[in-house]
Formats: C-alpha cells, structure tokens, sequence
C-alpha cells in the first residue's frame, strides 16, 4: 500500500511515502519524508524536533528507527541541546576552526566561493539515526534534532525515513 501527500509547514514543505510490507504476521513500515528549507541567513540552524515528531506520529511507528538525513553538501543534521548561547557557540567554533576565509585560500573557491560550508558539513555530520520506542524517540531530556545550513539563501532538502513496526 503506498500513500502519497503533500502539506505546507512554516519553514518547509513535507512530501511523504507510507510502505507497509507484510511478513508473515508483522507489518514492517517504511515511511519516507521530505523537508524543504530555505533561509535568509548565511547561516542558520534551527531545531526541528517537532517536525521529525510529527512526521513519527504520522508514521505510526511504534518500534525502529528514524534516520534524518541532510540532502545537500553544504547542511547537516546533528543533535544537543536547545539553548541559545549553545548554539552561538557552536556557530563560532566551527567558524574558528573552519574560517569563511583563509590565507592561503581554499582550493575549492576557484570554483565556487563555499568551500568552509563544505567543510563545516563534514565537521558536523550528514545524519541522525534516533531509536523509536513505544511510538516516541528516545532522546535524551534536552537533546533536540538540528538542522544546519551553512550556505543559505537557497532551498536544501532533508529526507526523515523511518522505518519500524
């Protein structure tokens, strides 16, 4: 059986796949969705935990797996906590040792002009994988599920695929 649907959220647009594959007496789900975020800022991150929340309710998974991945090579998903000095740390650590300009210059530039983002994302990660226990995620009690853009100002896609029973 596949489901398809589209809806509008405030930052992005979801398109899902909803798989039910029968074996035996379990049903294994697999379902597939898509966020679509475009930001203002050179650089942003911004916690979509109740996004992935959503879409898990909307799975109807109740064990599994979630897996969060960044679909472009200058995003990246990660998980910690949600406070805001936090996040301006994190921000200027990778700027500090991963400087948006550099002498001598980065190679890549010759081509494009993102090279630190480039690098940022391999710093941070592509993905997330976060266990589902009972319908819920187990994250711990201030983890919170990040996207990070660092060369906005054009969409980017995420894919969340859970897969469970």
């Amino acid at each position: 059986m596949h489901l398809f649907c589209s809806l509008m959220l405030l930052h992005g647009i979801i398109m899902n796949t909803r798989s039910i594959i029968r074996k035996g007496v379990l049903a294994l789900i697999s379902f597939r969705t898509y966020l679509v975020f475009e930001f203002d800022g050179q650089e942003t991150m911004k916690n979509i935990t109740d996004h992935v929340k959503m879409i898990l309710e909307e799975s109807k998974v109740q064990e599994g797996m979630i897996l969060v991945s960044a679909l472009h090579t200058t995003s990246a998903v990660f998980i910690n906590d949600d406070e805001e000095g936090l996040v301006q740390d994190t921000l200027e650590f990778l700027e500090k040792i991963i400087p948006n300009s550099k002498v001598p210059y980065y190679r890549h530039n010759n081509s494009e002009k993102d090279a630190p983002a480039h690098l940022k994302r391999n710093a941070v990660g592509r993905s997330e994988m976060i266990s589902v226990t009972e319908g819920k995620m187990d994250l711990g009690n201030w983890e919170q599920i990040f996207y990070a853009d660092f060369n906005g100002k054009r969409k980017k896609k995420l894919c969340i695929k859970i897969i469970g029973e």
